[in-house]
């Protein structure tokens, strides 16, 4: 069963790809039925964990033996990765069905499941491993299918600049994954899980120097550890792809930014747990990006017109949620969010795609408006995930987010009372820019000037019967799981796959505090509906007195502007040096260039010999012969 849920994404994608050609629905049925027997086998393994504590290391085979190196290609199911493999599975296998609706017109539909399928498996990789390498392959698998996702549509030139910023990015991210594993084999002589984190310990006080630097060798590791984090995770100053990333069709945002490769992140971080708990210097620089990628996406967020984009920043700003939880030492607060955050993110990502299907895909919230009515089921839908993602009393952001909030406030330290502020200031801006983009696209009057209102209509039941499922989830998997996964016996079910040195207690918290994020929720909405629906132009002033601070938002902080003078301009003007002087000017010019030049002179003087002329053919005989009696006579 294990080893089934692992491959048969991969089979369903290789079948899709290569049977394209037998039947016009063959690609699109064959790989969604693969990957839904995945998820259902991903169920079955999570039920055996959680009610039976059946769970263990499956060694499909030695992939690497050098001298002391081993490495193994491995299923590992432990509480951790079963959580994964259900989150993974599920929301792919949804995102597939979608796909079938939402892609029909696409001529290229087979290739595009097969890459979605193709993403799954290299996903489904990463969670299972049971070392470093086979996490990385994981990793780097993931990346690629990410990058040939985002750019689909690749006649378009912003979808091939958007895939290649995504993986020109990540790859900052994952050269400090790579460092810090070749740091954890040359110290610890292994790249497998168990034996490094059994090794942490002894090594803990071990101090290396770096570059000129004495320094803690785990802290280093860890630190690595995050940068690689940081980049697969969309964190502030490694996030600037993620929002670009919506040039790709949105079953890929939802696959994406949802449930899968933005989550690798914090699965790391969780993974190393028994690493991060020997560095506070770590921990404190988690917690500290993690407040900042928070409060900063649900900033931006505020002021942006792209659908998408306003969903894609609230993934980034959540993300930061699970990371500052993580740096609290709160891991399984953020695994807990993780897994809630997957069904309603997911669900707002196809809710949105059903919106921008309806409008012909027009992404723009300012053209939308007064849609309710044609849209019924996607507006409940949406109403589902924004109530969710907002933290609404008793849905699944509830559960998730406050908690986070509250452990934060348990760690009873200076750091943590600064993440609890900063969460619940960020709660506040995120029900702020999900009800702007919930009632600028259902509510108020239709601003649509291409498309009249009658044209716009509901999406299809296929695309509708995974919103169905995610909005489940999004109601009832806080409720359902909250004493599973974060209870007071929650370390029964961890098993160990989280590692706790300094435990967060549960304690007594202030009724002012447990009641002010769910306060602030609820008079969101009234808020909102007065600033954006009601009296828009107060807004409007309030903009145009303060145009610097809204350029501000509008530009994310301008940290792309940033990296374009730091580093992409100059990068461009060595590159355009070195083409110019040394490619062009040396390399060429003496090389390739060179060399055809020379041999054309030669040609040409040699071409003047060619006379055509008799007496000079007999001439230069003559000449030849007598050279060779002279050299014969006087040898």
């Amino acid at each position: 069963m294990e080893y089934a849920i692992l491959f048969l994404p991969l089979a369903g994608s290789l079948i899709g790809y290569l049977g394209r050609s037998f039947t016009k629905y063959f690609a699109e049925i064959s790989t969604s039925l693969f990957v839904g027997a995945s998820a259902i086998l991903s169920i079955l393994v999570f039920w055996n964990v959680t009610q039976n504590n059946i769970y263990g290391n499956y060694v499909i085979f030695e992939w690497i033996s050098s001298g002391g190196f081993k490495a193994n290609w491995s299923i590992n199911i432990d509480p951790l990765s079963s959580v994964m493999l259900v989150v993974v599975t599920f929301v792919s296998a949804l995102v597939h069905i979608y796909s079938i609706g939402y892609m029909s017109h696409d001529p290229h539909k087979p290739r595009f499941m097969s890459y979605l399928s193709l993403f799954t498996f290299s996903m489904l990789a990463l969670v299972v491993s049971d070392n470093f390498l086979q996490l990385f392959f994981g990793w780097e698998g993931v990346g690629l299918c990410s990058y040939l996702l985002i750019g689909f549509w690749y006649k378009k030139e912003t979808a091939n600049n958007a895939a290649i910023k995504a993986f020109i990015v990540n790859r900052i991210g994952d050269f400090g994954l790579a460092i810090a594993i070749f740091l954890i084999f040359f110290f610890f002589g292994t790249i497998n899980f168990e034996e490094t984190f059994q090794a942490t310990s002894q090594l803990a006080d071990k101090k290396i120097n770096f570059f000129g630097f004495e320094t803690s060798l785990i802290t280093l590791i860890c630190v690595f550890l995050f940068i690689g984090a940081m980049g697969k995770s969309a964190q502030f100053l490694l996030h600037t792809w993620l929002p670009d990333a919506m040039e790709g069709p949105t079953p890929v945002s939802a696959l994406i930014h949802a449930a899968t490769m933005v989550t690798a992140g914090v699965f790391l971080v969780v993974r190393c747990s028994p690493m991060f708990e020997y560095s506070q210097f770590a921990l404190n620089l988690v917690t500290i990006v993690g407040m900042l990628t928070a409060i900063f996406a649900a900033s931006v967020a505020l002021v942006q017109n792209d659908i998408k984009k306003i969903v894609a920043y609230s993934t980034c700003s959540q993300l930061g949620y699970m990371f500052f939880a993580a740096g609290v030492g709160a891991y399984h607060v953020a695994m807990f969010h993780l897994f809630t955050h997957a069904f309603f993110k997911a669900l707002l990502f196809l809710g949105a795609g059903s919106v921008i299907h309806a409008f012909k895909d027009e992404q723009d919230i300012r053209n939308m408006g007064g849609v309710r009515k044609k849209l019924p089921h996607t507006y409940i839908f949406m109403l589902l995930g924004t109530l969710a993602l907002t933290g609404f009393p008793f849905l699944s952001g509830f559960y998730s987010k406050d908690a986070i909030i509250e452990f934060a406030y348990l760690k009873n330290s200076a750091l943590g009372n600064y993440a609890a502020t900063i969460g619940i200031f960020t709660a506040f801006l995120t029900s702020i820019y999900s009800w702007r983009l919930f009632f600028k696209v259902f509510h108020g009057p239709y601003n649509n000037k291409k498309i009249p209102l009658d044209k716009t209509h509901e999406s299809p039941l296929i695309m509708l019967i995974p919103l169905i499922f995610l909005g489940l989830g999004a109601i009832f998997s806080g409720y359902l799981f909250k004493n599973t996964f974060i209870g007071h016996h929650s370390n029964e079910f961890w098993q160990g796959s989280i590692f706790f040195l300094n435990e967060i207690k549960h304690g007594v918290i202030p009724l002012w505090f447990l009641l002010i994020t769910p306060v602030l929720v609820l008079i969101s909405i009234p808020i909102s509906f007065y600033f954006y629906i009601l009296n828009p132009k107060v807004l409007e002033d309030f903009k145009n007195t303060n145009i610097p601070l809204y350029n501000f938002l509008l530009n994310k902080w301008y940290i792309d502007e940033l990296y374009e003078k730091v580093f992409v301009n100059p990068a461009k003007k060595i590159g355009s040096f070195f083409w110019k002087k040394g490619d062009i000017g040396m390399i060429d010019k003496f090389g390739p260039d060179g060399i055809s030049k020379l041999v054309k002179i030669i040609s040409n003087k040699a071409g003047r010999l060619q006379t055509g002329f008799i007496y000079d053919y007999a001439f230069v005989m003559l000449l030849g012969l007598s050279i060779l009696l002279t050299y014969l006579i006087l040898k």
